[in-house]
C-alpha cells in the first residue's frame, strides 16, 4: 500500500478499534487529490491490524487517524524555487548528488522551465557525467531554442563529445541569431568534423591506417568521445595494433560499463595476442548483460573449439601419446588461423614432441617453419634445441652463436650463451663417449624416458643374451650402465651437460664406476647369482 500511495499522491486513512478484542477491522479509505475515493474493509486480528498501522506509519506521506493534509516543511511542499535554492546550496558545498535530487524535482514541479534543465546541467558537468550533461542542455534548448547562452555551451559540449558536426549545425545557428561566435572554437569544430569524416572514408574504403589517423587527429580537440574511441579502436583492430585496441576500449568500458561492443572488440583483441583466458572474461561479462549477443556468443564459442583441442593435447602428452598431442594440436592451429601468438607457442609444442619422439626431420622443420613467421631469438633457440637432440652439434652451435648475435639485451644474452656452450660441450662429447647417445635419448629426455631407455638396452646388450657376441655385449652392457649411473643422478647429469668430470680421477674419460652387473641387478633386482660377466637372469621375451 505505501509504495503504491507514493507512486499516486493519495493519502491514507485509518480506523482501528481497541486491540483487546479478538477479530477486528481495518477501514483504508483511499482519496486522490480529484476527491474521489474507494473504500476497503480489512477483516483482520489485532495483531496483523496493529503491525499494518505501524507499517502505514513509517511513510513520508500517510496521516493515521486525525488529518490528510501534509506536515508543513515536507518536500512535496516545496516550491520550484525553493529546491533551485537549495540546488544552488548543495553546489556550492559539493554535495552533487544532493543539487541532483533538487534539480530533478524542480523539474518535476515546473517541466517546461527551461531554467530547471540548465542548472541540472551544470550539476552534470560538474560531475563529468558528460553525456547526461548533454541531454540536460538539449532539453534546455527544446524549451528556448533561441537562447545564445545554451546554445553557445552546447556547441562547446558536442565538440568535447566528438559530436563534431552536431557543434557545426549550432554554429550555424548561432550566426542565424546574429549572436558573438568564437571564432576560434568554430574553427576546432568545422576541422574537427572533417577530420571525422576523412576517417569514416578511410574506413570505408579499407585504409584503416589513414582512418585511425584521422579519429586520432579528431580526439585531439575533445575531451571524452566514446564513439570517436571506438571508430579508433576498430580501425587500429583492422591493423594489427591489438594493444592500443585494449587501451582504447579499456577506457570506454570504465565509464560505459556496459557497452557491449567494447567487451566483444576487446575480447577479439585479447584473442588475437593469445591471452585466450581474459578474451574468455570479456565475452562471459558481455553475456550476462546480454545471452543472446551474437558477436559475443560466436567468439566465445570460436575460442572454446581452440582451447578444447589444444587442452586435448596436454593431455595426450600426460599420457605419452605424443602423436595423439600432434594431431590435436594441428587441429588447434588450423582453427586459430591467423592468431599468430598462439600458433607460435603451439608449434613450438610440436617441435618438442617430434623431437622426444626421435623425429628429428619434422622436429627442425617446424622449427624452421617458426623462424619464417618471424626471426627472433626466441625461434633460433628452438631452433637449436631441435638440432641439439638430433644429434646435429655443429649446426647447433652455429644457430646459437647466431642467436647470441641477435641478442640485445642480458637476458637474452646470458639465455643464448648458456645454449651455446651447452651445444659446444655436447660437440665435444660427440667424439668422446656421448651418453645420451648411448641411450638413445635427446638431451632434454627427462627421467622416465632415460629409465625406460636404460632398462630396454641392458635387457638387449646383457651377455647373457648374447653369448655369440660376448665382448662386444660386454663393453655396451657397461657403456649403458654408465651413461645410466650419470643421467639418473641430477647433479651428475647437471656436470655432464656443462662438460665438467664427472667422477673423481676421470681423466680422459675413465674413472671408477660400478660394477654394471650389480648396478643392473639394483635396479630391477632380477633373480641370478655369482659375479662378473658369468651371472645368469631370467629375462623376459
Amino acid at each position: 500500500l505505501r509504495a503504491t500511495l507514493r507512486q499516486t499522491n493519495l493519502y491514507f486513512h485509518c480506523k482501528l478499534p481497541l486491540l483487546g478484542s479478538k477479530s477486528t477491522f481495518v477501514r483504508v479509505t483511499v482519496i486522490p487529490v480529484m476527491d474521489r475515493y474507494i473504500k476497503v474493509t480489512l477483516h483482520l486480528t489485532a495483531k496483523w491490524a496493529f503491525f499494518l498501522i505501524c507499517l502505514a506509519s513509517c511513510g513520508e506521506k500517510f496521516v493515521c487517524a486525525q488529518s490528510t493534509k501534509e506536515k508543513p516543511g515536507s518536500s512535496s511542499a516545496m516550491s520550484a524555487g525553493k529546491l533551485r535554492s537549495m540546488g544552488e546550496t548543495a553546489m556550492i558545498e559539493r554535495k552533487y548528488d544532493l543539487a541532483v535530487d533538487y534539480y530533478r524535482r524542480a523539474i518535476k514541479i515546473e517541466p517546461e522551465n527551461a531554467d530547471n534543465h540548465f542548472k541540472l546541467f551544470r550539476v552534470h558537468q560538474r560531475m563529468k557525467k558528460l553525456v547526461d550533461a548533454l541531454s540536460d542542455l538539449t532539453k534546455a534548448l527544446e524549451l528556448k531554442n533561441e537562447n545564445v547562452t545554451y546554445r553557445k555551451t552546447r556547441s562547446k559540449l558536442l565538440v568535447s563529445l566528438g559530436q563534431c558536426d552536431r557543434a557545426v549545425e549550432d554554429f550555424r545557428m548561432l550566426r542565424e541569431l546574429a549572436a558573438n561566435v568564437d571564432t576560434d572554437e568554430e574553427i576546432k569544430a568545422r576541422q574537427c568534423s572533417n577530420e571525422i569524416d576523412e576517417g569514416n572514408r578511410a574506413y570505408a574504403g579499407g585504409d584503416y591506417v589513414r582512418a585511425a589517423h584521422f579519429f586520432t587527429a579528431a580526439l585531439a580537440h575533445t575531451e571524452f568521445a566514446p564513439d570517436l574511441i571506438f571508430l579508433r579502436a576498430t580501425s587500429t583492430f583492422r591493423t594489427g595494433d591489438f594493444y592500443s585496441v585494449v587501451s582504447d576500449t579499456g577506457s570506454i568500458l570504465k565509464s560505459h560499463p556496459n557497452h557491449l561492443e567494447a567487451f566483444e572488440l576487446r575480447g577479439q583483441a585479447y584473442t588475437q595476442l593469445g591471452e585466450f583466458e581474459i578474451a574468455f572474461t570479456h565475452y562471459r561479462q558481455a553475456l550476462k548483460f546480454d545471452p543472446e549477443h551474437k558477436g559475443c556468443k560466436a567468439a566465445h564459442k570460436y575460442l572454446k573449439s581452440i582451447t578444447k583441442s589444444d587442452k586435448r593435447g596436454e593431455d595426450s602428452v600426460m599420457k605419452d601419446e605424443l602423436e595423439e598431442a600432434i594431431s590435436h594440436w594441428r587441429k588447434a592451429i588450423s582453427i586459430a588461423q591467423n592468431i599468430t601468438p598462439y600458433i607460435r607457442e603451439t608449434t613450438k609444442k610440436i617441435v618438442k614432441a617430434y623431437s622426444r619422439l626421435q623425429k628429428h626431420d619434422e622436429a627442425i622443420k617446424e622449427a624452421n617453419m617458426l623462424i619464417q613467421m618471424e626471426e627472433s631469438i626466441e625461434h633460433f633457440l628452438v631452433l637449436g634445441d631441435a638440432e641439439l637432440d638430433a644429434e646435429l652439434y655443429q649446426e647447433s652451435v652455429n644457430t646459437f652463436r647466431k642467436a647470441f648475435d641477435m641478442a640485445e639485451n642480458d637476458e637474452d644474452k646470458r639465455m643464448a650463451k648458456e645454449k651455446y656452450n651447452k651445444a659446444e660441450t655436447a660437440l665435444k662429447q660427440s667424439k668422446e663417449k656421448n651418453y645420451y647417445k648411448i641411450l638413445g635419448v635427446s638431451r632434454t629426455a627427462t627421467l622416465k624416458e632415460i629409465k625406460k631407455a636404460y632398462r630396454e638396452g641392458a635387457l638387449k646388450w646383457h651377455p647373457d643374451k648374447n653369448t655369440d657376441n660376448t665382448e662386444e655385449a660386454e663393453t655396451m652392457f657397461q657403456d649403458i650402465s654408465e651413461a645410466y649411473e650419470v643421467l639418473s643422478n641430477e647433479e651428475n647429469r647437471a656436470k655432464y651437460d656443462r662438460g665438467e668430470d664427472v667422477f673423481d680421477n676421470q681423466g680422459g674419460g675413465g674413472g671408477q664406476h660400478m660394477n654394471p652387473h650389480q648396478f643392473f641387478r639394483q635396479n630391477f633386482q632380477q633373480g641370478g647369482g655369482g659375479g662378473g660377466g658369468g651371472q645368469h637372469f631370467r629375462f623376459r621375451h
